[in-house]
């Protein structure tokens, strides 16, 4: 009896290493310790997490499956870079749908869910001061969610959770190629929100939401064409 709960017991405590390591090296992935290019030694890694190496391969698999990690020859295993055209399609696609639900929820939109999306802009104003591309990000995606949680269409509002989701499996931290966009976002978050107070039409609102949402990627864009100039 006891050699079969024993018995039972070992996959779960494989399986609870397995996900504790796709976890851990998710997070280095997402937050830049592991960057684009860097190479994922298993045994390292198993050495960092206190774990074998057995756990730390099927999280690599994993994050594989998702996009994350790359299997080169001669090299191993290797974290994906950003692809530049999945990004430029999935922030165009995000302004439209994003700016829609923002829209449709603008009339449901209460004092106290502008006072929440306020307070949360006002964290990110504060963390210009000492920059945190990571924690902004993370912030500013509180941010919009407020905005646009209680858009009536499940459809849209299923359509801009996977375009946050995708964003999020690019490992895409805008403000980090470009810290200088962060200051003119939270200007424009409060302008959205005074916006909104105003009970502006909804034509207006979504405009000023796909703005918003187009000039990061804009700045994206001039960022990596003055940076692919300079190497020519």
């Amino acid at each position: 009896m006891t050699e079969t709960a024993t018995s039972g017991a070992a996959p779960t405590a494989a399986a609870s290493k397995s996900q504790q390591a796709y976890e851990a090296v998710k997070a280095r992935i997402v937050d830049g310790t592991y960057s684009p290019g860097y190479r994922l030694v298993l045994a390292k890694i198993a050495e960092d997490l206190g774990v074998s190496v057995v756990p730390v391969r099927e999280a690599i698999r994993r994050l594989e499956a998702e996009g994350l990690v790359t299997f080169e020859r001669n090299v191993g295993a290797t974290v994906s870079g950003i692809d530049p055209t999945e990004y430029l399609y999935t922030m165009q696609t995000l302004s439209i749908v994003e700016g829609a639900a923002t829209a449709l929820s603008a009339p449901l939109i209460g004092a106290a869910d502008v006072a929440r999306a306020r307070a949360v802009n006002e964290e990110m104003r504060d963390c210009l001061q000492h920059f945190d591309p990571v924690r902004f990000t993370a912030l500013n995606r509180d941010f919009h969610s407020v905005l646009f949680e209680h858009c009536p269409n499940p459809h849209i509002l299923d359509l801009v959770h996977r375009g946050w989701n995708r964003l999020a499996s690019l490992r895409s931290s805008t403000f980090r190629f470009v810290p200088g966009r962060a200051h003119e976002s939270v200007d424009e978050h409060e302008a959205l929100l005074q916006l909104i107070e105003a009970g502006a039409d909804a034509d207006t609102i979504e405009k000023a939401a796909r703005r918003h949402r187009s000039a990061t990627l804009d700045a994206y864009l001039a960022q990596s064409n003055a940076g692919s100039l300079s190497a020519h």
